[in-house]
């Protein structure tokens, strides 16, 4: 099978992280025999890189026949509509279905693909459309494995002794609400000034399984999340985790001594942060992530492909027939 991946994700030079789970998905086809080639349209550096890469995607099909595309967010999905030769699996990744204004495209054009793939149950059900698939991106648990703490923090130079609260990810965005997590942090050292905070944005991703394991919890507190990846990255590395209800972290964390769920007041992410440093030992989390591995979320999506093909093919040959 040959598969057009069509992504406004992708690491870059500049932004090594950026996307890291949609690349780590196509390896993990790839492994499974997929022969699949990435158009990256970059929108983040330009939106006019979005009406510019439907010359792209044509010029691409020109050149190779693919059996399908595999668009990833709502403005790849609408590039990979500007075809009618292929048929196109979307994976919505993020809140955007059903946060800003984007809510609206997603819901208006999510029934014109063949099949839909989202991360996380409260996505299907916020987007109304219950035939999507429930397909959560996949850990690398190689790379995302436990390591002696000490070892690690000797490692990046984090002194031996403080308690480290780790935040991952991108500060700047909004929803991800970075004030939030200072202001909790300084309720949290007046009650524990031995406490520190960690924050880890744009570095390879490579890097980032050494802050698992030198940090004592991980902090979430976005306001909307689809599947992310942070928590289930820390779980593969046992390390607690404290966050807000979004997404599938409750689903995710459920059950796992040494995890918490917050709300958005400073005041009880403080608290539970607190309860999650005096559990005061790593979590068994990469037990509880084993079913999320690349490899069996790659043969998860590749029944989706085979799906989508399959549907086509009636249409294929009645549009045969009367040609």
């Amino acid at each position: 099978m040959r598969v057009l991946v069509v992504t406004n994700m992708y690491p870059q030079p500049d932004r090594p992280a950026f996307g890291v789970f949609v690349r780590d998905q196509v390896d993990s086809l790839r492994r499974l025999g997929v022969e699949a080639d990435v158009l990256f349209v970059d929108g983040r550096r330009n939106k006019l890189n979005y009406p510019l890469a439907y010359p792209r995607l044509w010029r691409a099909l020109a050149a190779q026949r693919y059996d399908l595309i595999h668009a990833h967010y709502i403005f790849s999905g609408l590039v990979a509509l500007g075809q009618r030769r292929c048929p196109v699996v979307l994976t919505h990744h993020g809140p955007e279905v059903f946060m800003t204004w984007e809510a609206a495209l997603c819901r208006l054009f999510t029934r014109f693909f063949d099949q839909v793939i989202v991360v996380s149950e409260e996505m299907r059900r916020r987007l109304g459309f219950p035939r999507a698939h429930v397909i959560p991106c996949g850990v690398d648990l190689e790379r995302f494995r436990p390591m002696p703490p000490q070892e690690a923090r000797r490692a990046l130079g984090l002194p031996p002794q403080r308690r480290l609260v780790l935040w991952a990810g991108e500060h700047f965005r909004p929803e991800k609400r970075w004030d939030l997590v200072q202001a909790a942090m300084k309720v949290l050292q007046r009650r524990r000034p031995d406490v520190d905070l960690v924050l880890v944005s744009g570095q390879p991703h490579d890097r980032v399984p050494l802050y698992m394991n030198a940090c004592d919890v991980l902090l979430l507190v976005s306001d909307a999340e689809g599947s992310p990846m942070v928590v289930k990255e820390a779980m593969a590395c046992n390390l607690p985790v404290v966050s807000t209800p979004v997404g599938d972290v409750p689903e995710v964390i459920a059950g796992t001594e040494g995890c918490f769920l917050c709300s958005q007041e400073p005041s009880d992410i403080a608290a539970k942060l607190e309860m999650a440093l005096d559990f005061g030992r790593r979590t068994d989390g990469r037990r509880r992530v084993g079913h999320l591995s690349l490899a069996r979320i790659a043969r998860r999506v590749l029944a989706v492909y085979a799906a989508a093909l399959e549907a086509r093919r009636p249409r294929q040959r009645t549009e045969e027939a009367q040609a």
